[in-house]
């Protein structure tokens, strides 16, 4: 029987198969929610679990010292194409590649649940200057609206955000959501669909039939049919704490 760290370790290490799709598919982070994530002043900060950058990306654009980690080469390897000259390194949560006190933030974009938190915690801490602070996001879709929950029922839910828990040494954990939308076309959504673990870990077979659910939803549903441009709704949910 396959334990739960191992398979939640399975399904952090599928997504560089789909990197490209991931790439085209996953939407971004919204503004205001970066800007809550990160501590006043900070100029260099780690992107943890940074897959292809969409996170790496807007912290570049607000002109800080940005180094990206994330396990996966195939990934990196996507980063590298979409951000050439970004600084990126293989590593994990649970073991940085960076010096002790060395970064102001440590952000973590759609994969803290991913992490063995009780080892992850105190690598986070480690590489953080007093008073830094850990920021987590995750771009949940808001199923208020009738099709976005019908996309939910075709993929699944599993697999997803979890309770946040961090804990000492870190101080009081503080949480905050953020709605907003993202444009994407059809494809984009088929992408989107693609790069979800569990579509990714499916047989052939199921991962077609998932897909051709997809472009049914797209082919009938009143609020779809004949649309190239979607708003994808989400809720960025956030949680940051710092250190003493």
């Amino acid at each position: 029987m396959i334990s739960d760290m191992e398979d939640r370790d399975m399904h952090a290490r599928s997504f560089g198969p789909a990197a490209g799709r991931y790439e085209r598919g996953r939407p971004p982070y919204p503004d205001a929610a970066v800007d809550w994530l990160l501590p006043a002043g900070a100029g260099r900060v780690l992107d943890l679990g940074a897959g292809t950058g969409k996170l790496t990306r807007a912290l570049l654009d607000r002109g800080l010292d940005v180094i990206a980690v994330d396990p996966s080469d195939q990934m990196l390897a996507e980063l590298r194409r979409v951000l050439p000259g970004a600084p990126a390194e293989r590593g994990s949560a649970e073991r940085i590649p960076l010096p002790d006190s060395s970064v102001d933030a440590v952000l973590v974009a759609q994969a803290w649940h991913w992490f063995d938190v009780s080892r992850a915690v105190p690598e986070v801490a480690r590489v953080l200057r007093p008073g830094g602070r850990l920021g987590l996001i995750w771009n949940l879709r808001d199923e208020r609206a009738e099709w976005v929950r019908r996309v939910g029922e075709i993929i699944g839910r599993g697999g997803g955000y979890r309770e946040t828990v961090i804990g000492p040494p870190f101080g009081p954990l503080e949480t905050r959501e953020f709605a907003w939308s993202y444009p994407l076309g059809p494809d984009q959504l088929l992408d989107l669909v693609a790069s979800r673990s569990g579509v990714i870990l499916r047989p052939s077979d199921e991962r077609a039939a998932v897909l051709a659910q997809v472009r049914q939803l797209l082919a009938t549903h009143p609020a779809l049919v004949g649309r190239t441009r979607l708003e994808m709704p989400y809720i960025a949910r956030c949680a940051r704490a710092s250190l003493p």
